[in-house]
Parts: structure tokens; sequence; C-alpha cells
């Protein structure tokens, strides 16, 4: 019953509202399929299988009662090992945590718990989120499933190739400067990270308090749209969690993409493209065209501000939330994390209050510039084919800003904005990694991101090509 794990998010849980497959069934299958891939490609920190074992026959007994269902009821999940939930370890990917247990619950798991989830463990992940390779010196590096010499991307490194090496259906990860969109492009599945505030961030360990976004990594756009449905919306417990209505994504997805409008950065992130890499990306294009979308290429502005906004902003609040264990446990964090945390202490608190200020008025003048005549922003995720794990462990030496910089040199001036973005897989590369791009939109057009990938998903069906582990 192996096969169960290669199902779909959705198609799985039609199937246990139907009663062709039960929870348990469904559960056990995850099950073996991690213990089965965990040693190639150390995706989870944790596996609880008498838990999601125990959550399995309570959703059974429940179907079986004829009490209403969830959009989830039954299906077995895992998320990157920084959500609180009391008395269970929450390790950050950290040594710091490694004994840690919250006494509280995050939002995002609740609603997850609302909605049927059966969680089955947490997941691998870059120690504090603060890396976009997925290296970890503490838990070992995760593995990419097309080829495990290479990087997964991080931080949500555990969640990307768990869903993409069907050891789970969907996952929850965080995005600061790509770490959902990249562990997305780069396991060839789909991330979203959804318009600043329209997750709640309570419960979740915070990295940057004006840049954090919680969101899901799931196989197909249909899955993704489920899971950010289910955990989207205001909450009660976080007052930066947004107010606005929740749209209905999965609906979104059959609306078809004919007479939309996309735009193409011409500049900054594409400087630099690697030329299969740019070719494939050029076919999805063609693509989008052949659905009637209308292809327009132009610069787009304030690229070189808003990298270096952004670092200010997220390197000042990195060392501040850090502050402590930086000064009094400084020999319990990885060298490249403890750098990458201590390049805070450099900036002024006017250079950082500056960076707050003016952000309202870039992300406004960003908006109405770009979005004045295109309905989403096309941009890679990657401008080059997925790179083996053994170059990109730089440490903390000379390399480090660079190497981490090109990783994540178009998903991190996202983040400054707030806007929402969603990685959607476009094919492979010659070395049979995948390939993605991202779809940027205006806050809260998460539905028409979702329209445009359903659209291109349906033509090309990309998520049904499977990693070489899980073939």
């Amino acid at each position: 019953m192996t096969e169960i794990a290669d199902w779909s998010l959705t198609a799985t849980a039609d199937a246990i509202a139907t009663r062709k497959v039960s929870a348990r069934e469904v559960t056990e299958a995850a099950l073996a399929r991690i213990a089965q891939r965990q040693p190639a490609l150390n995706a989870f920190i944790r596996v609880d299988e008498a838990g999601a074992r125990a959550a399995a026959i309570t959703a059974d007994n429940a179907l079986a009662a004829g009490r209403s269902l969830a959009p989830l009821h039954g299906i077995p999940l895992a998320h990157k090992d920084m959500f609180y939930r009391p008395g269970v370890p929450v390790t950050c990917g950290s040594a710091i945590r490694r004994n840690f247990r919250p006494d509280y619950l995050a939002t995002v798991l609740a609603r997850l718990d609302a909605a049927g989830a059966i969680t089955v463990g947490a997941l691998n992940m870059s120690e504090f989120a603060n890396g976009p390779t997925g290296h970890n010196v503490h838990f070992g590096p995760t593995r990419n499933p097309w080829n495990t010499a290479h990087i997964t991307g991080g931080s949500s490194s555990g969640s990307g190739t768990a869903v993409a090496g069907r050891m789970i259906y969907g996952s929850l990860g965080s995005d600061t400067g790509g770490s959902i969109r990249l562990p997305g492009g780069i396991c060839g599945v789909y991330g979203i990270k959804a318009t600043q505030g329209r997750v709640s961030r309570y419960g979740a360990m915070g990295l940057s308090f004006s840049l954090d976004n919680i969101g899901p990594l799931a196989r197909t756009a249909a899955d993704c749209a489920r899971l950010l449905g289910v955990i989207a919306g205001p909450d009660q417990d976080d007052a930066t969690a947004a107010s606005v209505p929740v749209d209905d994504y999965e609906a979104a997805l059959g609306l078809g993409a004919k007479g939309l409008r996309i735009a193409v950065a011409t500049n900054h992130y594409w400087d630099g493209m690697s030329p299969e890499v740019g070719d494939v990306l050029e076919a999805a294009l063609t693509e989008l065209g052949r659905l009637g979308v209308s292809v327009s290429r132009r610069a787009v502005p304030y690229h070189t501000e808003l990298r270096g906004l952004g670092n200010i902003v997220a390197s000042t609040e990195f060392c501040t939330l850090h502050d402590d264990w930086l000064r009094n446990q400084h020999d319990q964090y990885a060298p490249l994390v403890r750098a990458r945390m201590k390049q805070g202490y450099a900036f002024t608190a006017v250079e950082y209050l500056k960076a707050i200020q003016v952000r309202p008025r870039l992300i406004k003048a960003f908006v109405d510039d770009v979005f004045g005549t295109a309905d989403a922003l096309l941009l890679p995720v990657l401008r080059f084919p997925v790179p083996v794990i053994t170059e990109t462990d730089v440490g903390d030496g000379d390399s480090m800003n660079e190497v981490l910089g090109s990783i994540n040199h178009c998903t991190w001036p996202i983040n400054y904005l707030g806007l929402p973005g969603l990685s959607v897989p476009a094919g492979f590369s010659k070395n049979g990694l995948p390939v993605g791009f991202q779809l940027v939109g205006r806050p809260f057009a998460e539905a028409m991101l979702f329209r445009l990938a359903g659209a291109y998903e349906r033509a090309t069906g990309w998520p049904d090509r499977h990693p070489p582990l899980a073939a």
C-alpha cells in the first residue's frame, strides 16, 4: 500500500472521505515511506509513529460515526521543527533549543488540527531558520530527492525534501528571505509565501519580526491552495495577522489564465542567468503564452534598494532576537549562523529605523509601478542549476555572503515588500534537478497566483514527475 504515499493531498483526502481508503492505511503508507527514505534524505528530526497511529484511529472512528469531515481529515503532515505544541520538543534546528518544550500551541497547528490533519513528526531545517542551503551542523544536511548530492534549499529544507520525496502530503515552512520558495523551486514542489500578515505567526519561532512569514509546501497547486486556505486569516493572538477576508484559493485554480498579464523582470533577477535555466524559464513563458497570458518584459524598480534595506532590517532583527544567546551561548551556534547573526550589530538604530520608515512608501511605489499593467510578476527562483552540498558548505569563510547571496538573490527582495510569492515547478536542468519560477502579486492577490499556477500545471503536468527515490 506504499503507493498511497504517491497520491496528492487532495486526492487522498477525497479517498478518505469516500472510504476508498482509511486514515490508518494512509498513515501507515506515510510512515513506511518515511522509514524507507529517511536514511537517504535526512528530512526528519523526529518521527511520532505512536501519535500518528493514534490520530489515524481517531480520524477513522469519527468518519465511521458520521461526523462531518474537515478538509484535511486523516492527512499525514509534518512541519519545520519551529512550530510550538505544548510539551512537545521543538529544536528550531539548533543545539540551544534541543531540549525546549513550549507550553502553548501555534495558531497554524491549531488550524491544521481543526481541519483534521495528522502530524507525523518534525522536519529538519537550517539552524534557527538562518540559511538558504539546507546545511545544519547539529542534525546534518537534508538531501535533494532528485539527487542526494545536491542541496534542498533552505531554511525549510526538510519540508522541501519530505514533500518532494513523497514522505508526507504537505508541510509548513517559514520564509524570511526565500525559505519556502527556495526549497519549493529546488525540490520541484509548490511553496507560497503569502502577503505579510496573511498567516498568523503566533507560536512559531521568530527570526525577523518584520519579514517572517508562515506558509505551506505541497506537491500540487491544489494541495498548496488547500493548506493555505486552512491556515490563513486573522488571529486574536497575533496583532500582525491581517483582517482581510480569505479568498477561495482552490476555486481560483480552475478559472483559466486567458487574458491575464504577466510582467517578466529584465534586470537584477535575470543577471547572471545560466543558459540552461533560462531555456526552461523561456519554455514556461511560451507555454503561458499558449494559455492566453499576455507576457511583457520590463525593468523593475528599486531592486538595489530593496536588497540593501531588507538586509538592514533582517540582520538587525536577527541579532536583536538572539542577543542574549549570542553573548552567553556563543559557542553553541554553527559558525555560519553565528557570523550571519552578528552582522546585525554593524547597523545603527538610525539606519534600522530609516529602513522601517521608508518601507510603506517603497511598497506602494513598487506595486503602482509593476502591477499597474500586470496581474503578476514572474521571477526565477534560482538562476543556475541546483548546486551540490559540498560546494555550498562555506561555513563562516570569506565566501559566505557571496555564496548565500547568490542563492537567495531572486527571493530576498520580496520579503521586504511583503508581497505574496508562489514557487511553481517549471522543468529540469541538464543535471536532472528541478527548475522553478516565482509568481509575485499585489498584496492579498494569492488567488490570482494560484489561478495562473493551476492553468500552467494542467498544461505541463510537472507535479506528475517523481524523483528517483520515489519511483
